[in-house]
């Protein structure tokens, strides 16, 4: 820029240009923009009003595998990627001197395939190098050369961008374990400005890309590489004296004076060479020439005289260290206002295009050329922020005041730009940077106002960004909205931030923080009676639960997979009439009812979802289908043989040893509601066939001939009881086994116990003590030989014919005669 551009920025005021297009009044609402992309296997609607919507994504709708750029293409993308070309005279590409060195040793480095990291502090001309060593390896590489900016990226970011800069793949962005698989595949020279991260971080982005060659550029304050990443490192220092001196003297484009010499060398010593303090030093000097043609060109900025024979002076060594105050104090109102936006926005420069409407000067595009011009800006990626130190020097001369006014008036301009439609996707995506800057100054403050901006403003750029597939920008935007909104009071919009954010969190796959969303979101919606919203949600958490591999309440069943709805299997309550399982006293045991007894129906009903939120749910807290119903099978297989075993023992138990009280040796148990207790069975009075017994032998209660006594246990453990058999060929009418006692000699009833005509094999040890008060008579059937069943012992084999040959006239077969009970 010669001398005379800063005379006319400076002084003479151009006329405003005309509006583009003449104001015809209010104009129609135009139509929310809907975009469609396939991330993963789902089909994201990106709907601006009620919120995204996902879906699975149809076999016919899947996009074709990505196909490479060709050479052309990429070339293209590479001029496109490049920040914009300030308005004005075109100002030379600062020289780059005495970095012969390592530019060589880089580009040998990358072409053995090795990964290099470059250190330098900031404004050590470390983008200046990286353009030159990507001019030279453009051909060796079969995918060419990629340039990324790792400023406020993450390490997936940046994979998704590489994928993006390879592969031709429009609306669709692949799930993670898809894109590993195409970065995998990319050969190229990956040139990395602005690395923010180190470590672990950094191996795992090399490890992504085995199949590139990464040069990465990074400041010393940055995290160092993990010891195993094998990274080659090259140290970028200071210029010496001559080469300083020379690259100020290109800048100013003519030779030095001795005493700009002089104090050229004195700025080497206290800048330790960095080449941007002569850039911005050369800038100096090209003012107090501007001066020395025209005294008043700068009259109302200028600090000093230059009245007196027109001698200007040299800056100080202490301006010419900070110089951003005094460059920017003879530059145009415009350029100074763009400089308080840029504070304002934490470094970002607004694209030129905007700057216009903030500033309200229609001239306002041409103050980034006087900015480059200055040195005040460094390219960084496609757009430009506020060199190394300048917003510290700006700062401290005053240019932060009012900063939260200007980051409103920016956060207002661009919540307008980004809902335009005629604003595409990549435009929001390119201005993402300055909109999150307006984002984070407004979300801290207190005032309400700032608040409902920032809401509105990612309300506005949120939907733009996600169609861009800039999705680490679009998660920032989600997030500082939904803080404004909840600081705000708006609860429709923090509901829609949660929404999307819970949309954000399936798609990459975080099942864990897309529940909590949307689950939030719900809430919220349900609340506002906002029933597109809350069906929206829904359909959202239904697929949360796919994905989760469990039924949820209001979701669906994985694909392909049909859970049958579980049935919980209960017993009914036993009726009046139904037979109750009786404790024996004394005992602690139950006597089981009778087998002729009417069971107990089995209910089967449908269990209502728990509503206790302090219920653990997903896999741990879920059984579906038929492994519910085997789990519970095999409950209650185990249910029935505990109780099998505990009724078994039970039975022993009162065989082995007899209950006393009421309940006397001899005889059985029978409830009898009439008295207290458990009395003894009477004899029957019609019996004339009275059998002889040994002594304990049990009578038989005639009463019920169908079924058991209750006193009698029927299990397997019964059969294996010394002194009681069962007989498989004795058997009632209903085809019961019988119970046979040894016979016994006919006598008239008395009221000793009846003894046997023999005495048995194995006298009993405790004989009874009480003796029966009823006349005992016959109530057995004899049994085939073989089959006897004593209750007081086990009886002689010798005592089988007399079983035979005893009662008369009585067969196991007939239906007239009374039965055994049952074992």
């Amino acid at each position: 820029m010669d001398n005379d551009s800063f005379g006319d920025a400076a002084g003479q005021a151009r006329p405003p240009r005309d509006a583009v297009t003449p104001d015809f009044g209010q104009s129609a609402p135009a139509l929310a923009r809907t975009v469609q992309l396939v991330s993963g296997d789902f089909l994201l609607t990106v709907n601006p009003v009620d919120g995204s919507e996902i879906e699975p994504c149809p076999p016919g709708d899947q996009p074709a595998r990505p196909a490479r750029h060709s050479a052309a293409e990429r070339v293209e993308r590479a001029r496109a990627a490049q920040p914009p070309v300030p308005a004005g005279p075109a100002s030379p590409r600062p020289a780059l001197l005495e970095r012969d060195e390592e530019r060589e040793r880089l580009v040998r480095l990358l072409g053995r395939g090795r990964s290099v990291r470059l250190t330098g502090p900031a404004g050590s001309g470390r983008s200046a190098l990286l353009d030159v060593v990507a001019e030279e390896c453009a051909e060796l590489a079969p995918d060419g050369v990629v340039r990324l900016s790792g400023g406020g990226r993450t390490p997936t970011e940046l994979l998704y961008e590489l994928f993006a800069a390879v592969h031709s793949a429009p609306n669709h962005r692949p799930d993670r374990l898809a894109l590993l698989g195409f970065v995998r595949d990319i050969g190229a020279i990956v040139l990395l400005d602005d690395l923010e991260f180190g470590g672990a971080a950094l191996s795992e982005l090399l490890d992504a890309a085995p199949e590139c060659a990464f040069l990465v550029a990074a400041t010393p304050d940055v995290a160092a590489p993990a010891a195993e990443s094998h990274l080659e490192e090259v140290l970028l220092a200071g210029l010496g004296r001559g080469a300083s001196l020379e690259l100020l003297q290109r800048t100013v484009d003519r030779p030095l004076s001795e005493d700009e010499t002089n104090w050229a060398g004195d700025l080497w010593f206290e800048s330790e060479g960095l080449p941007l303090r002569f850039v911005q030093a050369g800038a100096l000097l090209r003012q107090c020439d501007a001066l020395r043609e025209d005294p008043e060109a700068f009259a109302a900025y200028a600090p000093f005289d230059a009245a007196e024979g027109g001698e200007v002076p040299l800056p100080t060594l202490g301006e010419g260290a900070a110089p951003a105050a005094l460059l920017a104090s003879r530059l145009s109102e415009s350029a100074r206002d763009t400089l308080r936006f840029a504070v304002a926005l934490g470094g970002e420069v607004p694209h030129q295009a905007h700057l216009p409407a903030l500033v309200g000067d229609t001239h306002a595009d041409a103050a980034l050329g006087e900015l480059m011009g200055c040195g005040l800006l460094s390219p960084v990626g496609g757009r430009y922020r506020l060199a190394a130190g300048v917003i510290a020097q700006l700062t401290e001369k005053g240019y932060a005041q009012d900063a939260t006014a200007h980051a409103h008036t920016a956060a207002q301009h661009y919540a307008w730009w980004a809902s335009h439609p005629s604003v595409t996707p990549e435009r929001a995506v390119a201005e993402s940077d300055a909109i999150l800057a307006a984002l984070s100054a407004l979300v801290p403050g207190r005032e309400a106002g700032h608040h409902s901006a920032a809401v509105l403003l990612a309300r506005s750029a949120a939907p733009a960004l996600a169609a861009g597939l800039h999705w680490g920008a679009w998660e920032r935007v989600l997030r500082a909205g939904s803080e404004a909104a909840r600081i705000a009071g708006e609860v429709a919009e923090e509901a829609y931030f949660h929404h999307e954010l819970g949309v954000l969190a399936l798609c990459n796959g975080n099942l864990d923080r897309a529940r909590a969303e949307l689950e939030a979101s719900i809430g919220m919606r349900g609340a506002l009676a906002d029933k597109s919203g809350t069906v929206a949600g829904r359909r959202a958490l239904a697929l949360v639960a796919d994905r989760a591999g469990g039924p949820l309440l209001g979701g669906r069943t994985p694909a392909g997979e049909e859970v049958p709805a579980a049935r919980y299997e209960e017993s009914a309550s036993p009726g009046r009439g139904n037979a109750a399982a009786v404790p024996l006293a004394g005992l602690g045991q139950s006597v089981l009812p009778s087998r002729h007894a009417e069971e107990a129906p089995t209910v089967i009903s449908r269990q209502e979802p728990s509503t206790d939120s302090s219920k653990p749910s997903g896999r741990r807290a879920l059984l579906g289908g038929a492994r519910r119903n085997l789990v519970a099978a095999g409950a209650g297989a185990l249910l029935a043989a505990v109780l099998g075993t505990v009724v078994t023992l039970g039975a022993t138990s009162d065989q082995e040893n007899p209950p006393g009280g009421k309940v006397r040796n001899g005889q059985s148990a029978n409830e009898d509601g009439s008295q207290d207790g458990l009395n003894a069975d009477e004899p029957a009075a019609d019996s004339s066939d009275t059998p002889d017994r040994g002594p304990g032998a049990e009578p038989k209660d005639p009463k019920d001939p169908g079924s058991p006594t209750p006193g009698a246990s029927t299990s397997p453990g019964a059969a294996s009881t010394p002194g009681a058999t069962t007989s498989p060929s004795a058997s009632t009418p209903g085809g019961k086994p019988t119970k046979t006692k040894p016979p016994t000699t006919t006598k008239p009833p008395t009221t000793k116990p009846p003894t046997t005509s023999r005495p048995p094999t194995t006298p009993p040890t405790t004989p009874p003590t009480t003796p029966p008060t009823t006349t005992p008579s016959p109530s057995t059937t004899p049994s085939s030989p073989g089959s006897e069943t004593s209750a007081s012992g086990p009886a002689s084999s010798s005592s089988a014919p007399m079983s035979s040959s005893s009662a008369p006239g009585t067969s196991p077969s007939d239906p007239g005669g009374p039965s055994s009970p049952v074992i």
